[in-house]
């Protein structure tokens, strides 16, 4: 293949340029937000458990939203949808900013949780029509901006608590985002033929509720709420009516479940939820590994996790190339072998193990962590039809979305039941680090069953 015909077109950078900004100010608003909430409950002077709502309520609109990105994209276009949520988006954040009491914060929340909810849908989505064979490699270029949002969010957000108010959280948005758009409408292209498929209320009426329960029960069961197992099982049942009714009617369901029937769809989604699991459950293990169990302060610990930022800041741009030339299963399953790599040394660690070498190893990890989800994602979207893309959108990223809740949930379980088993915390800390290790050793068989190869989407 000759040089010029594998150089991405320059069209589809300015594309992938403006797509990103949308779930660039999402994701560094949500990490702003988290910095604030003790700031905010003592304005309003309300307790955390309230305050927590600003996260919680717009975690729980994402979830409503989600399985409505799919027939939006086909019914109305996802060019239009972006758009709007954008501007949706920005609105809600002046709305934040203006707010007089914590109730009318939380509704903003909400709203806005709808809204950025489903920017990275419709930004995968339009890179997945434009970038062709490519996908791998714009998709790893174009998530570098994101991920450096939420590197820098939370020391972002303490700057302009320190300096400013709190307001500015949420206005910080407004003008940069009224450029975003401008930007985003000069550059994207027209939507392509909608169609006029009919919104499935009885399928919406069931998954929706079903996941924002979902996620939740999960979140409860962390905590040891007791009305988790209630949220869980009023979950089961709807996800599962609603498998049963969008199995009878395929071709009319919000969500296409024989998505899943195809092997590469489907490994490519379990590998997209365990890398989640992997990333997050990191992220839930490493601070309290450094807090807790080596009594560190929360600004050195700030700054023995770094490597595991940086590993993943250097993976996203030279995943895709590394995809394109070794394929989806060869580089996913390094990344799952690494991600394994990197947690072993934590389970196997005590008091009194150099940081160096743990720095080393977060290093790693998070270098194979970066190296799992573009390739798997990548496959999925090459593997549809380009007319199931709609549907493919949404089945991936509810995917994406739902692993890390559960991989945070299992292991915030499975430590507290092993601090009370054993007398020693480091032995407990040993058996939650296994069982995040599990789930990259299970990410790696996962990725054992992507192709060899992408290929372009198919065409019907």
């Amino acid at each position: 293949m000759n040089e010029k015909a594998d150089r991405v077109d320059r069209r589809v950078w300015i594309i992938a340029a403006a797509c990103t900004c949308g779930p660039l100010m999402s994701g560094l608003d949500s990490t702003m937000v988290n910095v604030s909430l003790d700031t905010i409950g003592r304005v309003f002077g309300v307790a955390l458990g309230t305050t927590q709502w600003i996260t919680s309520g717009y975690l729980l609109a994402l979830a409503l939203a989600l399985p409505l990105s799919g027939w939006l994209i086909d019914r109305v276009g996802a060019r239009r949808i972006f758009l709007g949520c954008f501007a949706g988006f920005v609105i809600c954040s002046m709305l934040c900013g203006i707010v007089q009491s914590i109730g009318l914060l939380i509704a903003c929340r909400v709203l806005q949780g709808v809204a950025g909810g489903l920017l990275a849908p419709m930004m995968q989505m339009m890179m997945a029509r434009h970038a062709g064979r490519h996908m791998a490699r714009v998709i790893g270029v174009a998530a570098m901006p994101v991920m450096i949002g939420q590197m820098f969010g939370p020391s972002l957000g303490g700057l302009i608590l320190t300096y400013l108010d709190w307001h500015w959280i949420f206005f910080v948005n407004v003008p940069v985002g009224l450029l975003a758009i401008g930007f985003a409408w000069m550059v994207l292209p027209s939507d392509e033929t909608t169609s006029a498929r009919r919104l499935d209320l009885l399928g919406f009426a069931m998954v929706s509720p079903g996941l924002a329960l979902l996620l939740q029960g999960l979140v409860s069961l962390a905590h040891g709420s007791p009305e988790a197992p209630y949220s869980l099982v009023a979950s089961v049942v709807l996800l599962a009516a609603f498998a049963w009714h969008a199995l009878r009617r395929p071709a009319t369901a919000l969500i296409d479940l024989r998505l899943f029937k195809a092997r590469t769809f489907r490994a490519a989604a379990t590998t997209q939820f365990l890398s989640n699991a992997i990333n997050f459950g990191g992220q839930l293990l490493m601070p309290l590994y450094f807090l807790k169990l080596r009594g560190l302060p929360p600004s050195t610990t700030g700054l023995l996790l770094m490597p595991m930022g940086l590993g993943v800041f250097f993976a996203l741009p030279i995943m895709g190339r590394l995809s394109e030339r070794f394929g989806a299963r060869a580089i996913s399953g390094t990344g799952a072998l690494l991600s394994f790599l990197g947690t072993v040394p934590f389970a196997l660690a005590g008091t009194e193990t150099p940081l160096a070498f743990l720095c080393g190893a977060l290093l790693v990890r998070g270098f194979g962590g970066g190296s799992i989800t573009i390739p798997s994602a990548a496959a999925a979207y090459a593997s549809v039809p380009r007319e199931s893309l709609g549907h493919a959108t949404t089945a991936i990223n509810i995917c994406q979305r739902f692993g890390g809740p559960a991989g945070t949930t299992g292991l915030a379980i499975c430590l507290q039941f092993a601090l009370l088993r054993f007398d020693a915390p480091a032995e407990a800390y040993a058996v939650a680090f296994w069982v995040l290790a599990g789930f990259a050793a299970a990410a790696l068989l996962a990725a054992s069953r992507l192709p060899g190869r992408l290929r372009l989407p198919k065409t019907a």
